[in-house]
């Protein structure tokens, strides 16, 4: 009788359960049942922006609703991050996390309320593009050695884009200064379109970003790309020598990540997760990426988050190095 007794108990259990979960997986099956905000800390134009602005194409197809794309400069992502945080958690309203998030937000905030590894859903990882070093076609250089032999030169007279405060950009700038033992002025823009006005102005000698925001005016011969921060040639831009060929060691990568805020039901972040790497597949999307110089590279949670812990180790003696100039 006892053993009968038990057997109900944990049936009416797994019963209760099963109840439990029905409304949430129903929940997952009718998602999304409106617009869903992409929110990115980057202005219109940036290379993350654009990116983002294609996954956000092709999701708004395969859900026969809209993906916005939402900027939110600034604070090296923390006025973005804040902003999805306090979202309602049913997956409508989603975080692409760049690698400064991870990387310098919490070295230089560490009081920060939010941690998006341990406070975020992980939805997915998006790509990576390295950094490209460029400098003015006006400036007359068209090697990374040249330009350091300029800088050398010209001690205290050069300047560089790169982008936000705190940003990848901003760290692979400093990284530059110590490696090659130069003296250039980092400039810090919200927006690449904004930077890439400059330098084409003849105000800023040169720029650190992806090939994403300054492939038009590389095009145009406006800009010349001097070196790329990868570990080996890009196959689709083989010409470019990588900034290791000169400064051994140096490697400067962007990448991004889908996160949804804290306490989004399992089954709407599995939804969005196999969303997201169901339109990643897209063999249009994919070259669409790699004529960008961006790269999709396929992870599961777990491996993102420890792709995260090695990014954060390899930043951590430049962060230490320059925390003070970048806060």
């Amino acid at each position: 009788m006892g053993s009968r007794n038990g057997i109900g108990r944990r049936a009416f259990v797994a019963g209760t359960a099963a109840l439990a979960l029905a409304p949430r997986a129903a929940q997952a099956q009718s998602f999304p049942s409106g617009p869903v905000k992409l929110t990115v800390a980057v202005g219109p134009g940036s290379s993350p922006d654009v990116l983002l602005r294609l996954v956000a194409e092709h999701l708004s197809q395969l859900w026969g609703q809209q993906a916005v794309v939402i900027n939110q400069p600034g604070g090296a992502g923390a006025i973005a991050i804040r902003a999805v945080a306090a979202s309602p958690a049913d997956g409508q309203t989603l975080y692409m996390a760049l690698a400064s998030n991870f990387i310098a937000l919490p070295e230089l905030q560490a009081n920060f309320p939010v941690d998006v590894v341990r406070d975020f859903v992980p939805i997915g990882y998006i790509g990576e593009h390295p950094m490209v070093i460029a400098a003015s076609s006006a400036l007359g250089v068209t090697t990374l050695p040249e330009f350091i032999a300029l800088a050398k030169k010209r001690k205290g007279e050069l300047n560089i884009a790169a982008g936000n405060r705190g940003s990848i950009l901003h760290l692979a700038g400093e990284w530059l200064r110590i490696a090659a033992g130069i003296d250039v002025q980092l400039l810090h823009y919200p927006a690449a379109s904004q930077a890439i006005t400059d330098v084409l102005g003849g105000r800023v000698h040169g720029m650190i970003d992806a090939m994403t925001s300054m492939k038009g005016a590389v095009e145009g011969g406006q800009i010349k790309p001097l070196a790329v921060a990868a570990r080996q040639r890009l196959y689709n831009f083989s010409d470019l020598p990588t900034v290791a060929e000169t400064l051994p060691g140096f490697e400067a990568t962007g990448w991004f990540a889908l996160m949804a805020p804290p306490g989004t039901p399992a089954p709407v972040a599995a939804k969005l997760s196999a969303d997201l790497r169901t339109v990643l597949a897209k063999p249009e999307l994919k070259k669409r990426f790699e004529d960008l110089g961006t790269y999709i590279r396929p992870m599961t949670p777990e491996e993102l988050t420890a792709f995260i812990r090695e990014q954060q180790q390899t930043w951590r003696p430049v962060i230490a190095q320059t925390a003070k100039k970048i806060n």
